[in-house]
This record gives structure tokens, sequence and C-alpha cells, in this order.
């Protein structure tokens, strides 16, 4: 049931169905979704629209007024069904579009792909001959793959991960801006926010037409002359970016820092920690993952668990918070790591699946009794409907001294 509110009676836990008055108006690229970050409330209570239209049945209503019966609490039922998940919607802009299988979407993310490729080409060869970015072509390319990511998270992605060496040049933006729409959907960032980071993605490595191809596809080590060419790629592409009001400040900002490390060893500016953005430190484990599990003229590429298992154990590189959340939007994680799973058990990851995106984990400790228990092999599926991993747990913490040894004791015999 739709009930209009005053932009000051919006509370979290509701389900935004609209807004009244002009589109523009409203902070938001979305206009259905649950209101569950604190940060959006505070966006939506300054924003200059007359009234938010809410869906009482999908969500929080109004606060009651006093009465005799004020202080009463509310059922368990309803405060079950105030809180509840809501069903996922399409953006506002994409229409009608439904989610679906990954069987259903890989032809159109083929299509996708090769599309972007040919329109990313273009855009590298006319940045060649100093011509300005068409921003337009951007922007049509993040939409198309922004929606085969909202029809199903893992198609896309897993078709660009097939690019040759050849190809590397311009599927690499291709799967970075993907990696970064699923990574910023996944942290239920806003659909502005979405698709200034894809826009990022895309165009994080602009900077590279300014390498010779001699030095980019180059099979042995990098010499210190050659290498300092390279690590002057994303002053080129800012330098080059920001030359169009356009472009989005989160896209120069990515292009200008995304090989930043967390500890201050990377460049150009070896900035440190939250000195370094978000939308950097994003693009930072987007670049870093799809070059990994990437053929490359000097290397052949990592398996997904392998890409994220190294990344993790490189201390310093990346914001932990960050890579963890990027592991579960691709649903990829380390074996041998100690995962707290939503049922408040402990568990080890034991391998990702044959199509490396349905983690297998053995269930072994209860996080709320604090003792081990019968252990169970648990497969991670899409749905949230089934048992999901939040967080990744120090093993210390809980008392496993020796974790190497007690998750070779745990794994034995399951492969």
């Amino acid at each position: 049931m739709l009930r209009k509110v005053a932009p000051d009676q919006v509370r979290l836990g509701m389900y935004i169905h609209g807004f009244s008055g002009s589109w523009f108006r409203h902070p938001f690229w979305r206009t259905r979704f649950l209101l569950t970050d604190p940060t959006e409330l505070a966006r939506l209570r300054a924003a200059d629209v007359a009234a938010v239209i809410i869906d009482v049945s999908k969500g929080a209503g109004p606060e009651p007024e006093p009465g005799p019966d004020a202080a009463s609490p509310p059922t368990r039922k309803a405060a079950a069904r105030s809180t509840r998940q809501a069903e996922p919607e399409a953006p506002e802009w994409m229409g009608e579009l439904r989610q679906c299988s990954y069987a259903e979407e890989v032809e159109r993310a083929t299509r996708v792909m090769k599309h972007s490729k040919q329109v990313m080409k273009y855009v590298y060869d006319e940045a060649r001959l100093g011509k300005a970015v068409r921003i337009a072509d951007v922007r049509s390319i993040v939409n198309d793959i922004s929606a085969s990511i909202w029809r199903n998270s893992q198609a896309l992605i897993g078709v660009t991960r097939l690019k040759s060496k050849d190809e590397y040049t311009y599927l690499h933006s291709v799967a970075v801006c993907a990696l970064m729409v699923n990574l910023a959907r996944h942290l239920r960032l806003d659909e502005v926010s979405v698709q200034q980071l894809g826009f990022a993605g895309l165009l994080h490595d602009i900077g590279k037409i300014a390498i010779p191809e001699a030095i980019i596809n180059k099979p042995g080590s990098l010499s210190d002359e050659e290498f300092a060419i390279v690590r002057d790629h994303p002053a080129r592409g800012y330098a080059l970016l920001s030359e169009d009001a356009e472009v989005p400040d989160a896209a120069l900002d990515v292009c200008r820092h995304h090989h930043e490390k967390m500890d201050g060893t990377g460049y150009p500016y070896g900035m440190a920690g939250e000195a370094i953005s978000r939308a950097a430190r994003m693009g930072a484990i987007c670049d870093v993952y799809d070059a990994l599990t990437s053929n490359r003229a000097y290397k052949q590429a990592w398996t997904p668990a392998e890409a994220v298992a190294n990344m993790a154990r490189w201390k310093g590189h990346f914001d932990p918070a960050l890579l963890f959340a990027f592991m579960q939007s691709i649903s990829v994680f380390p074996p041998g790591m100690l995962v707290r799973l939503r049922s408040n058990r402990l568990a080890v990851v034991l391998d990702n699946g044959k199509r490396a995106s349905r983690p297998r984990v053995k269930a072994f400790y209860s996080a709320i009794e604090r003792e081990e228990m019968p252990p169970e092999i648990v497969t991670i599926a899409d749905s949230w409907a089934n048992d999901q991993i939040i967080s990744a747990e120090d093993p210390a913490a809980w008392g496993f001294a020796d974790w190497e040894a007690k998750a070779a004791e745990l794994v034995l015999g399951v492969r």
C-alpha cells in the first residue's frame, strides 16, 4: 500500500516507491529501494522534493501518532515485516528489466562485450590522434554494461575473462567497468554513484595511449626507463580527461590514483590510507584483479581463486574491507580463509565450485556458543535465501593459534 509522507517523516526501514515533483529534484538515480543507509536518509531529507511516496507493504510506515497504546511494542511479526529485505528492482532508467540466470544472460553479455570492445578501440584511437573522448559513446557503453550486470552479475564478468592477449587493452577497460559496477551495487551505493564508478572503470587506463605498444606488450621485465614511462600513464590520463567538464570527478580520481596503495608505496604520489578516495581504492582492486585473471604477453592468467588469495596476502596494497566486499561481490574467496556465515557459524573456505562463483565452505564452529560443532559442508548460492559469507575472521581472535594446521585438518578428506 502506498503512502505519501513529508521528507522529514522518512526513516530507515522505509521502502521508497517514488517522489512527488520533478525526477531531477531528488538526489537518487533510482526511485524504488529499501532505505537502510543513514547517509542516504540525510540526503533525502535535505532534498528539494515536496513529498516521498513509500510502500508500507514492503517496509516501515510512518511513526504512529501518540495515543493510549503508543508505549506498546510492535508485535514480532510486524517488526519482521518492517525490516525485511525488499526484492531488488531495476533502476528507473533501465525500464522493466528482470534479473535472470547465467545461462540466460551469457549470450547477451557476449554481444555487449564485443560491441564495447569496438567502441573502446575507437575511443582510444581517437584519443591517440588528440581528439576529445566522446562522452556520449562512453556513457552508452556504461549503460549497456550496467544493464547486463543487473540482469546477472556474473555473466559479463565471466565472459570478459576469456579475452585474448591481443584484446587486453580494450577489454581490460570493459572488465574493470563491469567489476566496478558490480562492487558498487554490492556496497548498495546510489545509482548515480554506480554509473559514475562504471564510467571511471571504463576510462581508468586511458593514459596508456601515451605508452608505446612495445612497452605495453613486452614479454620480459621492464627497464627502469620503461617503467618510468608506464608510471606516467595516470597523469597522462588525468590531463586528457580533465579537459572535458562532463567527465565525472570519480573518473578523474580513479584515473589518477588507481595505482596508489594503502601503505603509501604506490604511485604516482605515494598516497596512503584514507587519503586515497574510496573510488580509487575500489579501482585499484578491480584493476589488479582483472589483470591477474587475464592472459598477458608476459604471463598466463591466474584463476579467480588464485587472484583473490594472492591479493589478500599482499598486506598494505588494498583496503581490506573493500577487498572482502569485492570477494563477496564476485562470490570468490581464498581457500583456507576463516569466515563467518549468516547462520552465525565459523567456516573454512574449501573451494569456489566448478563455476568459480559458488564457493563451498566447511562450517565447524558456533560463533554464539563459542564451541565446535559437527562439521557441515555448505555451498554458498547466489540467493540470500541460503547461507552467506558475511565476514572474514581473524583466527587468533577465536583461539585458533595454529590456523594453518586447523584448516588443513578441516579440509582433509573433502576434495
